[in-house]
């Protein structure tokens, strides 16, 4: 099923040359995955700590886009730069996760927005990116199969932030929405562990 991640080739065919020049500077692949954490860790809290206002909100899309650039330069500077090792994934894995956390979970304290379904959305999100790191455990790839990965929930939560951050009150529409991102993404969970499954078996 097709992504937003499905764009990543072309995205990082953009991005390539810059992730050369940070190599030439002497930046590494950590550094820019810690950058890219502390970025959402910074969004985040100020979601969280202004729930209320609506430049925060307005500002989630660029950060998302600016995380996955950081993102995806990571990996051009791990794999095509002899920058790759086992501590930059296990680093690569947490900071996703606990990117998504900060970013969106914060949704649940704005006024009208139904709190559990954000932490659903969450909570069924992150098992999705559990169920793809764990390819590699039983044989099989990394898997990134959709309908709702990591880029497809940006693109999600971020529409959803600029509607709010114009003006538009929640409501049903809101309830709408977080149901739908729940239903791909425990979808999602299931597509990975399948697919997974059955690569590892093949």
């Amino acid at each position: 099923m097709a992504t937003i991640y499905d764009l990543k080739p072309k995205f990082q065919a953009l991005l390539r040359p810059l992730a050369a020049r940070l190599v030439h500077a002497g930046a590494t692949a950590n550094a820019v995955t810690a950058a890219a954490l502390c970025l959402s860790l910074a969004q985040g809290a100020l979601i969280a700590l202004m729930p209320s206002a609506h430049w925060p909100l307005l500002l989630l899309p660029l950060t998302l886009f600016v995380r996955m650039a950081l993102n995806a330069i990571d990996g051009i500077m791990a794999k095509e730069h002899g920058q790759k090792s086992v501590a930059g994934a296990v680093l690569n894995e947490l900071s996703d996760v606990v990117s998504d956390a900060a970013l969106y979970l914060p949704f649940a304290l704005i006024a009208g927005v139904n709190a559990p379904l954000v932490v659903l959305v969450v909570v069924v999100s992150l098992i999705g990116e559990m169920a793809g790191a764990l390819g590699p455990m039983i044989g099989a790839a990394r898997r990134y199969d959709g309908p709702f990965g990591k880029s497809d929930r940006a693109f999600g939560f971020g529409v959803l932030a600029v509607l709010l951050g114009l003006g538009l009150s929640p409501g049903s529409w809101t309830t709408l929405v977080l149901a739908a991102m729940l239903v791909l993404s425990a979808f999602t969970v299931w597509n990975r562990a399948r697919r997974a499954v059955a690569e590892a078996r093949a």
